[in-house]
């Protein structure tokens, strides 16, 4: 079966389809993640998006059940150059995942790049160009869209109930690896809807704010919420939970021309000048600052990837230190937080 991808500037690519049939809507964007296909089509912050793989063969190492980082895929579609099946193929197929093959993702990255991340509409099967291009500028912006409720557990979960230290989990779209760590790392764990109530998570030794999808500004309430916890309680951010803290304190936000998704970008530090190689995936970025609390940056564009508050006990990063599926050089980060708020704990 043939499809298509159109974007809203009027741009085709033509391929095969190899997934669910019919069509999906999202915004088009590119992860240069040479493994891990699997991890990023469930990461939830991937939600309401079209995922174009600049890897030119994906899926050949087939698919397992702890490499999903959700239940349930929250891609809108997958384009490949090459897809490789049937076991990952498959995979799409039964969780009803469009999939197109035979792309030329080279070009669609290229012009990604030059024209920024936009709307798009994935096709397998025959249907109108151009009430496919009328339909997908009928659709939302990404920038101002508040996603986190839509991927966010609706009721309090026990993850891991032992541990050295009791952490909180705000869920604004957590991948699972991210409590596999906690737990690793000797946390009892806790997860919250994203609308948790501050006092509640200050009762906890620690609170994690996770990563999801979406522009951080409009979610109004969550930010008054990071801002309530602050001074009261331990707090490490990660990708939208870092943007949350930022916005917490005085920092600006803004939407990136095409984002950063990959597992292969360099972050310094800048107390030590070591450079990171480390998994992104985010839309919106923290806006570049000589503040003294900006510890990390991006190599790439000088924006903020990493804040620390010592007097409020609060640190973030934009990038993951969980690294599902890798790189590792940020590994370490969950573990001596954890560490810190173990020892804060047996201190009080």
């Amino acid at each position: 079966m043939t499809g298509f991808v159109a974007l809203e500037d009027g741009t085709v690519f033509r391929g095969q389809s190899v997934g669910a049939e019919g069509y999906a809507f999202g915004e088009a964007v590119f992860t240069t993640a040479m493994t891990g296909y699997q991890e990023v089509v469930t990461d939830p912050s991937y939600a309401d998006q079209i995922i174009c793989f600049t890897a030119a063969m994906v899926g050949n190492y087939g698919v397992a059940t702890n490499h999903s980082e959700s239940g349930h895929a929250h891609a809108r579609a997958v384009v490949m150059r090459e897809a490789r099946g049937p076991a990952w193929t498959d995979w799409l197929h039964d969780r009803g995942v469009v999939a197109l093959s035979e792309i030329d993702t080279r070009s669609l990255v290229l012009h990604l790049r030059e024209a920024g991340s936009m709307r798009a509409i994935a096709i397998a099967g025959e249907a109108s160009l151009d009430e496919a291009l009328a339909s997908v500028r009928s659709q939302p912006l990404m920038a101002g869209r508040a996603l986190a409720a839509k991927v966010s557990t609706r009721d309090a979960y026990v993850f891991s109930d032992v541990g050295r230290a009791r952490i909180a989990v705000v869920d604004y779209g957590c991948k699972r690896s991210i409590l596999n760590r906690l737990a690793w790392s000797g946390a009892a764990v806790t997860v919250f809807p994203h609308d948790a109530d501050a006092d509640e998570l200050a009762g906890y030794d620690g609170v994690l704010l996770s990563n999801g999808p979406g522009d951080p500004e409009p979610l109004k309430e969550e930010i008054a919420a990071v801002s309530r916890l602050l001074g009261r309680v331990p707090i490490l951010g990660i990708c939208l939970g870092h943007q949350l803290l930022a916005l917490a304190t005085g920092h600006e936000t803004f939407k990136l021309r095409f984002g950063h998704r990959g597992a292969n970008h360099p972050v310094v530090e800048r107390a030590t000048g070591g450079v990171l190689v480390t998994s992104q995936n985010h839309g919106f970025a923290v806006a570049p600052s000589e503040a003294r609390e900006a510890t990390h940056v991006s190599l790439y564009d000088e924006t903020v990837e990493g804040l620390q508050y010592p007097e409020l006990r609060a640190r973030s990063v934009q990038f993951h230190p969980e690294a599902g599926p890798g790189p590792h050089d940020a590994w370490g980060l969950i573990d001596g937080w954890i560490e810190e708020v173990s020892a804060l704990a047996k201190a009080a």
